[in-house]
């Protein structure tokens, strides 16, 4: 009897272990879908790494060496409560062996000292378009399912509106980069901030859902500039703002004003996105499939829509898209095989040397040069 009640017991004990480690593997599962679901606006993904300043001189600040360091191009370097722009790497500069010089372009508030913690961010201005670019605009409400949502409205001669959308861990500052270019060739440009940005509606559930309820903003954003005067449509977006234009050109009722739609970093498949901002988490390759069903029971996405290239209808619009292969957010095997099943519809432009929604940063001229292109005609 003893030895019956003894077995009996060990079982139940090692289906309780069983049942506490499925369960703390399904908690973690669901703490490490966090990393997209719940990220911040204008606070860096995992992806990006934390450097250290080291010193400032003129002109100059000398930074952690590091691979997103030495990347081309102009960034913003954000820290908490400050904001600067860098420029190229200054090879000749002195410097010790584990630090790097780039070019200090300014000081946009706060300041830099030795010691401070900053990132890399694409976005080179704060503020507003009349405080970051010296342009008129209005402050605008856009109505929306959830609520109003606030926008900037810059002017324009042009009857084909751009609007603007941010993705994954950034503002709607990040379409100032792009709105000096586009007010230059008389666009009205409309950048958007959705659910979940500051001063937006929040979520029903205070999760991103990765553009699959976010598009619906962009869809009242659509309403709102054709209630004003557009007559033709052109969707910029950037990361999961880039899945937003994509199903709205898919699925609203105004899709047939879209002439055009320009995607940066597209987030096309989810699933790899997620698990890429888990992994940049540092979670184990073992949880990251419990990561995946969590963000799809959560946030309820669609498995059948992981993959951009699974529907070869979309986009029925040109498209310009830029990627490139140092994104570890988006993979650029997805963009290039979405290219693929539209060659005369998409045109791939690739940027190398760019992490996820930057690829205007490492060359902003031959960008824009691009987008140039692809505009003219939709002008």
């Amino acid at each position: 009897m003893r030895t019956v009640t003894a077995t009996a017991v060990t079982a139940a004990a090692a289906a309780a272990a069983a049942l506490a480690a499925g369960a703390a593997s399904v908690a973690a599962g669901r703490l490490a879908s966090d990393a997209a679901l719940k990220a911040s606006p204008g606070r860096p993904l995992p992806t990006e790494p934390r450097l250290t300043v080291h010193g400032t001189a003129a002109g100059q600040v000398t930074l952690t060496r590091d691979l997103a360091a030495l990347r081309p191009g102009t960034y913003g370097l954000a820290g908490d409560g400050s904001h600067a722009v860098v420029g190229p790497v200054l090879a000749t500069a002195p410097h010790s062996a584990d630090t790097v010089v780039r070019r200090l372009e300014r000081v946009t508030h706060g300041t830099l000292s030795a010691g401070d913690t900053v990132w890399l961010t694409p976005n080179l201005y704060v503020g507003n378009p009349d405080t970051a670019l010296g342009l008129d605009h209005a402050d605008v409400d856009v109505p929306g399912e959830l609520g109003p949502l606030p926008a900037w409205f810059v002017p324009g001669a042009r009857r084909t509106w751009v609007i603007a959308v941010h993705g994954l861990g950034t503002t709607r500052e990040h379409a100032l980069n792009l709105t000096g270019f586009l007010h230059r060739r008389r666009f009205p440009v409309l950048a958007l901030a959705y659910r979940g940005d500051l001063g937006a509606p929040r979520s029903p559930d205070g999760l991103n859902h990765l553009g699959e309820s976010e598009w619906r903003d962009l869809d009242a954003a659509m309403r709102y500039a054709v209630r004003y005067g557009a007559e033709r449509i052109v969707l910029l977006g950037w990361s999961t703002g880039a899945t937003m234009a994509l199903r709205a050109a898919a699925r609203s009722g105004l899709r047939d004003l879209v002439s055009g739609l320009v995607l940066d970093s597209p987030v096309l498949d989810w699933q790899a996105t997620l698990r890429a901002l888990a992994s940049a988490r540092h979670t184990p390759g073992a949880l990251l499939p419990l990561a995946v069903r969590a963000a799809q029971g959560r946030a309820g996405l669609n498995a059948g829509l992981s993959d951009g290239t699974a529907d070869p209808a979309w986009p029925a619009v040109p498209t310009l898209v830029f990627h490139g292969p140092d994104d570890r957010v988006a993979p650029w095997a997805v963009s290039r095989r979405f290219a693929a099943r539209r060659p005369g519809l998409v045109t791939l432009h690739p940027v190398p040397h760019a992490p996820h929604a930057a690829m205007w940063n490492p060359d902003p001229a031959a960008y824009e040069e691009a987008l140039r292109r692809f505009l003219t005609p939709l002008m």
